[in-house]
């Protein structure tokens, strides 16, 4: 039934039907296997079908690609994100807030290495 009112939907707005397979297609560069050079191979080529479609919205994402290119790139070196270090950070925002704020520096990092390390 999704795939029918995709059809639909496609039909009658033919530049979604083409972000749609833009979106598509950089998820499988994403969840392909490729050394780091492949894969900014397989961008460059993404960022140049993007530039020819007429989306602002998409060429936003092709500067933030830019300009965090080779953090993007390490992902294809060891498939590694910063998930853990975003946990981490979480746990110090709640653990600031349990405490209400931060008086003295020192000991709340004590505390943190304490309970975290």
């Amino acid at each position: 039934i999704q795939r029918h009112r995709a059809n639909i939907l496609f039909r009658h707005y033919p530049i979604l039907k083409d972000a749609y397979r833009l979106a598509m297609e950089l998820r499988s560069i994403f969840n392909s296997k490729i050394s780091p050079a492949k894969a900014m191979g397989k961008l460059n080529n993404w960022y140049e079908k993007v530039s020819a479609l007429a989306n602002n919205s998409f060429r936003s994402v092709i500067k933030t690609f830019k300009n965090h290119a080779p953090t993007i790139l390490n992902y294809f070196r060891r498939r590694a994100t910063n998930a853990s270090a975003e946990a981490f950070n979480s746990k110090v925002k709640i653990f600031r807030s349990q405490m209400r704020g931060v008086r003295d520096r020192d000991f709340f990092i004590f505390r943190l290495v304490k309970l975290y390390a």
